[in-house]
């Protein structure tokens, strides 16, 4: 069936143009609707996708392709959505503070990141800017550094190169929770045409003095006094390459071997499909390289770096990138095995491995889980020293950032790996000891991809009217986890299933667990697991089919 250019899809999109401060998008916006009045096939269809907006503001911010109309990421929408942050700040108590606006190096990212900073000067917030294109974590930084009321970074992490976003940290340091997601969406649809929000300029740049506060913090975090490693590095074109270079040189570490291709910032990721250090492919130059300088660690950062993925050598040589649950489990141990904090309480997800509870119950530490995101898992509780997400984001640094932060982690992780090699161990050493100590726990997922919302509820109805009895030959009981998220957990003996709609992708995920007892060698209870794994990945598609 083909869309048609109806009156008043013509009208909306000529109200649209008319209120757009830009020139390129509304040259972009009259194009396709002069093509669609044409009778161009496709061009209606592609004008009615951009005016079925507004893009949503979630607790992730917004997130969507850049492109112009009120469903893309452009200067209207990132104006109007500003002007609403600057009003629910003003509500807050919180008129005339100090607000961080920082950004990435994608399409559209520096005119984003200056739109912010003029609603917000105008609004009479004392508005500091980061020095040019810098990682994600660094604005989480400057927002507790700076005593600032919020901060703003534009970026969209490791989606793909057509996309945008717009990431809210309140005064806590962290992301935003409910009700404030919804406050901010009202104030955003209250807030007037894009052309009629003040602007003005004035806002400070900071220098690299902020970029120097924060590596200094970085260069503590090495637990031993080692430093004999060899690590091979990507940025994946993004933002990451020369803070962690800088990083590393502040902790006393060897600078990294950097995948040449992938060191500079280029919003299209030329060499990769998809700028996700978990997509396969994604990391095959870095292993490469890895195997080429004789490193002892790989690490790679997603293009805001706030992610880091560990790759490591195999005892038969060959190279593998860890799983997120197999990295936050090792650095979730070595944080543990050094800390010096009374009480300390370590988190991850509902969704990641458990595997964590039995470390932390080893060193007598409190263990907690929280809905998926690290909004939520920086709210774990008073004395948290470390938290992880399967997704590959880990935080062994909350004292000075509230958020994930891939720069902070690769540092650890290279202080790790230079204590195991001095030991003549490696990071395999220590997760097969954990395996044998605490079981050996595997983690899948399954995503449907839905893009239709009524068909994703629909499933999940299905599911909460009959649940399965059994999965993978074991039996299951489910708990529903509402009202606090619309997520369904499935256990049983040995297993874990958790559903939930994506909060940031149209799919629907199941997130596996099936955890093996070593009663005899680990190389059989290795296999067992993976076998018990294959048949419940192989019921959940059917169940979800």
């Amino acid at each position: 069936m083909t869309t048609s250019l109806t009156p008043e899809l013509r009208d909306r999109t000529f109200r649209w143009i008319a209120d757009d401060p830009d020139d390129d998008s509304r040259v972009e916006l009259q194009n396709i609707l002069a093509r669609a009045m044409g009778g161009e096939a496709g061009a209606a269809a592609d004008l009615a996708d951009r005016m079925a907006g507004p893009l949503e503001f979630g607790t992730a911010g917004l997130r969507g392709p850049v492109r112009a109309g009120p469903n893309g990421m452009n200067v209207a929408v990132v104006t109007r959505t500003t002007a609403g942050v600057a009003d629910w700040l003003t509500a807050q108590g919180h008129s005339g503070g100090v607000v961080v606006v920082g950004r990435d190096a994608r399409h559209g990212s520096e005119a984003f990141a200056k739109a912010s900073a003029e609603v917000l000067t105008a609004a009479g917030f004392a508005v500091k800017v980061l020095p040019g294109p810098l990682p994600t974590p660094v604005l989480a930084f400057a927002v507790l550094e700076l005593g600032a009321v919020a901060g703003i970074q534009i970026t969209a992490s490791h989606n793909p190169p057509a996309d945008n976003g717009y990431k809210l940290y309140d005064a806590t340091g962290g992301q935003i929770v409910p009700p404030s997601d919804g406050l901010i969406e009202a104030a955003i649809e209250a807030a007037p045409p894009a052309i009629s929000v003040p602007r003005a300029p004035g806002a400070e740049v900071l220098g690299e003095e902020l970029r120097d506060a924060y590596l200094a913090k970085v260069a503590l975090l090495p637990r031993g006094p080692e430093r004999g490693v060899k690590v091979a590095a990507t940025a994946l074109h993004g933002v990451g390459a020369e803070t962690l270079r800088a990083a590393f040189d502040r902790a006393g570490f060897t600078e990294p071997s950097l995948v040449a291709e992938q060191s500079t910032p280029d919003p299209d990721f030329p060499t990769v499909a998809f700028p996700n250090p978990e997509e396969p492919g994604a990391t095959d130059l870095l292993l490469a390289l890895a195997s080429a300088v004789d490193a002892d660690l790989a690490i790679a950062l997603d293009p805001d770096a706030d992610r880091c993925a560990l790759g490591v050598r195999e005892r038969d040589g060959s190279w593998r990138m860890l799983r997120g649950d197999e990295t936050g489990v090792l650095l979730g141990w070595h944080v543990l095995s050094t800390v010096d904090t009374n009480d300390p309480l370590v988190a991850t997800t509902i969704v990641s491995s458990s595997m964590l509870g039995e470390v932390a119950k080893e060193f007598g530490a409190r263990y907690a889980e929280t809905l998926t995101g690290f909004k939520w898992l920086v709210r774990a509780g008073e004395g948290l020293v470390f938290a992880y997400e399967e997704a590959l984001g880990l935080c062994v640094n909350p004292g000075f950032v509230r958020d994930k932060d891939g720069i902070s982690a690769a540092v650890l992780a290279a202080g790790l790996a230079a204590s195991l090699r001095a030991a003549g161990r490696s990071p395999l050493d220590v997760l097969d000891e954990l395996a044998v100590k605490h079981g050996v726990h595997v983690t899948d997922q399954v995503s449907l991809r839905v893009t239709d919302l009524a068909v994703r509820e629909k499933l999940m109805a299905g599911l909460r009217a009959e649940p399965p009895a059994s999965l993978g030959g074991i039996e299951v009981a489910m708990e529903d986890l509402m009202p606090d998220a619309d997520v369904l957990r499935l256990t049983g003996e040995g297993l874990r299933v958790v559903i939930r709609p994506s909060g940031t992708e149209p799919k629907l995920k199941a997130y596996l667990q099936v955890k093996q007892p070593v009663s005899g060698g680990l190389a059989e209870a290795r296999t067992a697991a993976d076998a018990r794994l294959a048949v419940l990945r192989s019921d959940i598609e059917a169940r979800l089919a």
